[in-house]
């Protein structure tokens, strides 16, 4: 029995030395877990007895449970490593085959899709060409094509005229003479092309008729008179009550569709289109003001750019992948999905930092990372392995000294039996 009981030792000591020995190698492997070996004792026992050897018969590894707590979050120089801050696994596409990971080390490969190191494709929410994120899960990828231009359809102004300005006498309305309008402001607008057009509006007080004060606005774009005809016909009258408060035009308050402006190019000839469904663009002026305060231009914005190229990449703490281009713009290619076991410590490791789904782990549950349970993305980074160092070399001497404790009782046993076989 001391042979058995003194081999069972042996071959528990030496499980327990390799699975130190493969913590301390992986010391240094992003999104590695460790590994400690979990031991039982032996005891003879039969059908519906526990036996009736008081001695037992030695020990044996009941199993090798992995560790999944939280490794050390590194900074690189890549924007897409990726760590994740809290619970929950990649999920990637190994060729059909569903593996979890938490190494985040990704780049992409020649179609664009986002890659680790062994080529297994990212899973996460596909967005749809204009940016929005859906709830189909798939294979990210990361288009190099050009942002497509877009015309400008709005263009919102949010400005103060100054009430104590007097009305003008100067008459007619010409953009080079300052005597006939008060005030102007300009900004840049685009057409379907992507080509860049000055729109300028004049603010010229007029005597009021139909309210308590009232401004005539003269729009041109590339110094041609828009939603008019001549300077003696404003683009729209801009009436305001006693508090300084537009109170026309309506019907939305505010807003004056511009509807006959074409794109031309510096040669007069038609270069791109301007209108869509309805006008060519809104000029919103809903939150223009009135009062006795210098004019001011407090926030001036449209919608449209011209087209650009792919210049970076952002990734939130959400997992949502942005793609910044030459043109200022900004889009969402996709959103990293996590998944989460109700038994984390079923699933079965697979190699390659990754493990898979089994009966005892349960089915993946999939998610958006910083929701619910799951953690956030740390973007340029990646998680360290969680191995304890200098823990794992203290359990590699107590593993030898367990060796060699288990080969001394096979060595003493083998003694005894010696001594017995030489009596005569």
């Amino acid at each position: 029995m001391a042979f058995n009981t003194g081999l069972s030792g042996l071959r528990a000591a030496a499980v327990d030395l390799d699975v130190t020995g493969n913590n301390i190698a992986n010391a240094s492997t992003v999104g590695f877990k460790s590994s400690r070996v979990q031991f039982g004792d032996l005891y003879a026992n039969g059908f519906l007895s526990s036996g009736s050897a008081p001695v037992g018969d030695g020990v044996r590894v009941q199993s090798v449970k992995q560790s999944f707590g939280q490794g050390n979050i590194s900074f690189t120089d890549s924007g897409l490593d990726l760590a994740i801050d809290g619970d929950g696994f990649f999920e990637l596409n190994n060729g059909g085959e569903k593996r979890y990971s938490r190494a985040g080390q990704f780049g992409t490969d020649k179609d664009g899709f986002v890659v680790n190191n062994q080529n297994m494709r990212l899973q996460g929410y596909i967005a749809d060409a204009a940016g929005n994120l859906s709830g189909r899960t798939g294979d990210l990828q990361i288009g190099s094509d050009n942002l497509s231009p877009q015309r400008t359809t709005d263009l919102r102004t949010d400005l103060n005229l100054d009430a104590r300005e007097q009305v003008l006498t100067a008459t007619p309305f010409d953009p080079l003479n300052p005597g006939t309008y008060n005030h102007v402001t300009a900004t840049t607008i685009f057409d379907s092309l992507g080509n860049p057009h000055e729109a300028t509006q004049f603010y010229a007080k007029r005597t009021p008729v139909n309210a308590d004060s009232e401004w005539s606005l003269y729009v041109q774009i590339d110094g041609e008179y828009v939603g008019n005809t001549d300077a003696a016909n404003p683009t729209a009258i801009l009436e305001f009550d006693q508090n300084g408060n537009l109170t026309a035009p309506t019907n939305p308050l505010g807003t004056i569709p511009i509807s006959d402006w074409t794109p031309v190019d510096q040669n007069g000839v038609a270069n791109g289109a301007a209108t869509g469904a309805g006008a060519a663009f809104n000029l919103d002026l809903g939150s223009t003001t009135q009062y006795g305060a210098n004019f001011g231009v407090n926030d001036q914005r449209q919608n449209g750019y011209t087209t650009g190229r792919l210049s970076g990449l952002d990734v939130s703490q959400q997992g949502v992948i942005f793609a910044r281009y030459t043109n200022g713009q900004s889009k969402s290619l996709g959103q990293v999905a996590l998944a989460s076991f109700n038994n984390t410590d079923g699933l079965s490791p697979s190699g390659d930092t990754s493990w898979v789904e089994t009966f005892e782990s349960g089915q993946p549950i999939i998610g958006r990372p910083d929701t619910g349970t799951l953690g956030a993305i740390q973007a340029s980074s990646v998680e360290e392995s969680n191995v304890d160092l200098s823990a794992e070399l203290v359990n590699l001497i107590i593993a030898q000294r367990n060796y060699q404790a288990n080969a001394k009782t096979i060595e003493t046993s083998d003694a005894v039996t010696q001594t017995i076989i030489n009596l005569r």
